[in-house]
């Protein structure tokens, strides 16, 4: 992983940016609570990462399927990734992450006669599109399997209390921890993502191999650390007014992974009256619709472009006897490489255009790189907050909607 600061126009770093930074970087090295995720990658449960493994490999014996049930943090990061590398496991089916009866509704059409099991995730079991869409595939479950649908549930969930733990307990499910000192949208490295991703066929192991690689390699301080410069050049850009970060890539498979990207900055950021917005795009898809925006709006973005070399395959552009359409000059060149020019030119007119970039370029994008990038954005995201003057593992605007839904819904109880 390679990361260029070069195109944002930033060519040396402020003293008080820098000042700024470590201050921010030693709050987070000192926070105790909710900061279980940083040392994650190497001191993770091995009994319990063997347990997981094992219980993948059953899943994969006796199912095609596993839905997997969750919302937020409890089901992007498993997607991203299931998205992002495909692998030969079991179908993975998301469900609980909307209110729409047609999201259900296709979910189960997607199993058909396929036999199927249940990964509900959930620190507390009584987040309402979870739950709910739990209790339908619960109900599936049951009238295919009977009894044996115990033995087809897999809760992942606070360790010692809640209403899920409950329910696993007493119904003999099968159980996995979140740790209680890890939040949501910093849990894709625990069970939460790494159960479903090793039912998918994923090698976990290299992605925590990844994490801790680049965990190593960002424990200095100063703007030699990656992260470091990353965070330096999204806080130097908000304070000149750039206050959206339009993530982008050139990887259609990369789509589910900008959402995570989404929620991880949006909840950690938005507080206060502070925070860069994050937004998405997918390049050259977007060009042909966002791209007018993008190189003469509004002059408040600023762009982080995940850029992947190697994406697993490729193709020869053919040579057609007419030439109609005047592209026989290409005839020959793999689409890769168009790919690339597609990139460099769109980096070079959005930062003519007033649009500051930096690159995150990938060789190839298999379990290792993207383990790498979990954490390094997981990592840039925290010190982020701090250096904001914000709490990054908190969401209290969440939780008002939540409070106004449950009471209009409490309401219908009469």
């Amino acid at each position: 992983m390679r990361i260029s600061t070069e195109d944002t126009g930033i060519t040396s770093w402020p003293e008080r940016a820098l000042s700024d930074a470590a201050a921010a970087w030693d709050k987070l090295r000192a926070a105790g609570d909710m900061t279980g995720w940083l040392r994650l990658p190497e001191e993770y449960d091995r009994d319990e990462f063997e347990r997981l493994l094992r219980t993948a490999e059953k899943i994969r014996s006796d199912s095609e399927a596993l839905v997997v049930i969750g919302i937020g943090g409890s089901y992007l990061g498993t997607r991203a990734a299931a998205e992002a590398i495909k692998r030969n496991g079991v179908q993975l089916i998301f469900a609980g992450s909307d209110l729409s009866p047609n999201t259900l509704n296709n979910a189960a059409a997607q199993l058909g006669g396929k036999d199927f099991s249940v990964n509900v995730v959930s620190k507390s079991g009584t987040t309402t599109e979870p739950a709910i869409a739990f209790r339908f595939f619960r109900q599936l479950l049951e009238k295919k399997y009977g009894r044996a649908s115990a033995g087809r549930i897999y809760a992942t969930t606070d360790p010692s209390g809640g209403a899920l733990r409950q329910m696993a307990v007493n119904n003999g499910w099968t159980g996995f921890n979140i740790p209680p000192d890890v939040g949501g949208r910093y849990s894709v490295l625990t069970a939460v993502g790494l159960l479903p991703m090793a039912a998918a066929g994923l090698d976990v192991r290299a992605m925590m191999d990844g994490a801790a690689g680049t965990m190593r390699s960002c424990r200095t301080c100063g703007a030699d650390n990656p992260v470091w410069r990353y965070v330096l050049a999204r806080s130097i850009l908000y304070g000149r007014g750039k206050k959206i970060e339009l993530f982008t890539t050139y990887e259609p498979s990369l789509h589910y992974f900008l959402e995570w990207l989404k929620q991880l900055f949006g909840e950690s950021e938005g507080k206060e009256g502070k925070g860069i917005f994050p937004a998405s795009a997918e390049f050259t898809t977007d060009l042909h619709s966002l791209g007018q925006y993008i190189q003469q709006g509004e002059r408040h973005l600023m762009q982080t472009v995940l850029y992947v070399e190697d994406t697993g395959s490729d193709m020869l552009i053919p040579r057609c006897g007419e030439d109609t359409d005047g592209l026989n000059y290409l005839a020959g060149r793999p689409l890769s490489w168009v790919r690339k020019q597609a990139f460099l030119g769109t980096l070079r007119a959005h930062v003519a255009g007033g649009v500051p970039c930096t690159t995150i370029t990938l060789d190839k994008l298999g379990e290792r790189e993207l383990g790498s990038l979990f954490y390094f954005f997981e990592l840039a995201c925290a010190m982020s907050g701090f250096m904001l003057g914000v709490n990054p593992f908190d969401q209290p605007g969440v939780e008002e909607y939540k409070k106004n839904m449950l009471a209009l819904l409490g309401s219908a109880r009469g």
